[in-house]
């Protein structure tokens, strides 16, 4: 399928919405890492910019955890490595939060 022609204006919409959606994904993995934000509060979150985040990479932003640990608590959860915040399934975030307390 082929995309969309975009006038210049629409496409200068489009890349600014998309460079503000990246800012506050990276706003809001900075409060996890900081630790305001707990991994419970982030699973909990039902807004997009949540929702749209990459699971490793939402671990990875946790302190001490790195790619290989985020890697083996996905698979201790059971979580595919290419799944997204919103994709998860309740007991996928049970046993993450589960996961990472242990």
């Amino acid at each position: 399928m082929a995309l969309p022609k975009l006038t210049p204006e629409q496409r200068q919409a489009a890349l600014a919405k998309a460079a503000e959606t990246r800012v506050a994904r990276a706003r809001l993995l900075a409060e996890v890492k900081a630790g305001s934000i707990s991994l419970e509060q982030l699973l909990s979150r039902n807004d997009e910019i949540a929702r749209r985040i990459k699971v490793s990479q939402a671990l990875r932003a946790l302190p001490g955890i790195g790619n290989v640990k985020a890697a083996q608590l996905m698979q201790r959860a059971e979580v595919d490595e290419t799944r997204r915040l919103g994709g998860l399934g309740a007991q996928q975030r049970l046993r993450l939060i589960r996961a990472v307390a242990s």
